[in-house]
């Protein structure tokens, strides 16, 4: 399945994801724009406009000259918003489709 997001959602999901599995600690620095963007081959611009959602959103800080820092509560915060995504958007789809097969939470949890 090809994932059709703008490259910059996508980029910004890696970079919560990477928040919320403590990869960049509450308080940590955030690699820079140019070194994020050389490592996903991605265009520095877009990696600045992710990183600039994340500002917006109060989840980093910038200290200018220094770089941005992840903030206090950041990685709760996303993960709060990311449970509730997946609630309300995928989770209906999801339990559609394991009505639809017959599957039984048991066999469910035979595969985890």
């Amino acid at each position: 399945m090809v994932d059709t997001r703008p490259v910059y959602l996508r980029l910004r999901e890696q970079i919560a994801a990477a928040i919320i599995d403590g990869s960049y600690a509450e308080g940590e620095m955030l690699p820079s724009v140019r070194a994020f963007a050389a490592e996903q081959g991605a265009n520095p611009l877009t990696v600045a406009k992710a990183y600039q959602q994340f500002q917006a959103d109060g989840l980093i800080r910038v200290q200018r000259g220094v770089g941005m820092f992840v903030r206090e509560g950041a990685a709760d915060h996303l993960r709060q918003a990311e449970r509730a995504a997946f609630l309300q958007e995928e989770w209906p789809e999801i339990r559609t489709r394991i009505e639809r097969l017959g599957l039984t939470p048991a066999e469910l949890l035979d595969h985890a």
